[in-house]
This record gives C-alpha cells, sequence and structure tokens, in this order.
C-alpha cells in the first residue's frame, strides 16, 4: 500500500445525507497541524483547502492540508 506524508489539521467528517438530501456534517477544530501518513487508496479529491479521504464505515473527511497544492498533486502524480 502506498502512502503519502502531509500536515492535516481541522476537518469536516461528512456522515451522508438526511431525508431532505442535506449532508450531515459534524466539523472539528484542530489547534495545530500534525504529520499524518494517508493511504493513497483513500484519497478521492484534492482542492486548494481540502483533501478529501473515505472512511471504513462510509464516512468522508475533508481535511485541511498546510502544503502547498501543485506540491501534493506532484506526490500524488509520482
Amino acid at each position: 500500500m502506498e502512502f503519502i506524508e502531509l500536515h492535516l489539521g481541522s476537518y469536516v467528517i461528512s456522515h451522508g445525507f438526511d431525508k431532505n438530501n442535506k449532508e450531515k456534517m459534524t466539523p472539528i477544530a484542530a489547534e495545530k497541524f500534525g504529520k499524518k501518513l494517508i493511504a493513497v487508496s483513500r484519497i478521492k479529491s484534492l482542492s486548494e483547502k481540502y483533501i478529501l479521504t473515505d472512511y471504513v464505515d462510509g464516512r468522508w473527511i475533508y481535511w485541511e492540508y498546510k502544503e502547498d497544492f501543485e506540491d501534493v498533486k506532484k506526490l500524488l502524480n509520482r
């Protein structure tokens, strides 16, 4: 399994949708960024602010990351 190392901070957990098709979200604030290894196979999307990963039980997690977007893109394309 391939991993990348990033500095991740605050995140938002998506628990799916309610009966009105509104996404159920839980924001979690972090005081600072910390190093984390992420399995590349769990990464679903990358934006300038968030990296979206899946979780074992069907949840999605939007992580804030410290690195530059282009640098993360290069890590994923190697």
